[in-house]
């Protein structure tokens, strides 16, 4: 599979020997037409790769924040065709790499084959599947890599060894590691289970690591970003959408919490 713009990021970030920062917002909240502005403002507040949320109305992987913002998005009309019009939006006006971060449900009811072709030609880079079991992944991976799309699993701090082969075997562009187990949100600290499985991960894969769930402060983000290669923030950027939702200044503070957390991750 010819380098995606995932690849070609990361190869980037470890030439400047730094984690790479990396959002996630739901796609089509508050609404569709506003997400392509959002995303341009975490570009300019320092985001490398944007997570494109698909709205789904049973989020079991997500806190009570990201599940608000899917249910804003579901009630303004946005669905995984709109989202992938969206990601043209942004292709016009920016090379970030782009990760569709969905449910397999929308995706099965969109059809898989048609999804890979139609993510592709809408600029999206690669796909992470959150609820589509590693061990049951291959024919999917292989139709997602027939269109040159990433693939990126999820490694929990509850992985077996012969789970984390498969992480390592059918991922691409990245592993997303969950620092700790339950749902999506905000915590006051983080888990002591990030780092070992760090170290767990390395051992099956070259493949660039990112961590995420419960990174929200610029601390945790300075802690993270020293163990691996890349961080990524959720709930505490999706909360200022909500703060914001009504505001004209919604871009701005945007941008600014990005930057802010952004700032904490250093050359290593």
């Amino acid at each position: 599979m010819s380098q995606t713009r995932i690849a070609r990021l990361f190869e980037r970030t470890r030439a400047e020997r730094r984690a790479a920062f990396i959002p996630y917002l739901t796609a089509g909240d508050p609404t569709p037409d506003r997400t392509p502005a959002l995303v341009e403002a975490m570009e300019r507040g320092g985001a490398d790769l944007i997570e494109l949320g698909v709205p789904f109305s049973d989020p079991l992987a997500d806190g009570p924040v990201i599940q608000r913002a899917a249910m804003r998005a579901l009630d303004a009309g946005t669905t995984l065709a709109g989202v992938l019009d969206i990601a043209r939006q942004i292709r016009t006006r920016s090379e970030i790499p782009l990760l569709l971060f969905t449910y397999l449900n929308p995706v099965l009811r969109y059809g898989v084959e048609k999804l890979a072709a139609d993510a592709k030609s809408a600029g999206i880079d690669g796909c992470l599947l959150t609820d589509l079991s590693v061990e049951e992944a291959e024919r999917i991976v292989s139709v997602m890599h027939a269109s040159r799309l990433d693939t990126v699993f999820l490694a929990a701090p509850t992985s077996t060894a012969r789970r984390l082969e498969l992480v390592a075997r059918y991922s691409s562009g990245f592993v997303y590691l969950v620092s700790r187990t339950g749902v999506t949100g905000e915590r006051d600290s983080l888990s002591s289970s990030a780092a070992p499985l760090v170290d767990s991960m390395r051992k099956a894969t070259d493949l660039p690591l990112a961590v995420g769930f419960g990174i929200s402060t610029p601390p945790q983000v300075e802690i993270v970003a020293r163990l691996a290669d890349g961080v990524v923030v959720g709930s505490a950027l999706v909360r200022v959408i909500e703060q914001s939702s009504g505001s004209a200044s919604l871009e701005a503070n945007l941008e600014s919490a990005t930057r802010e957390l952004r700032s904490a991750i250093r050359a290593k």
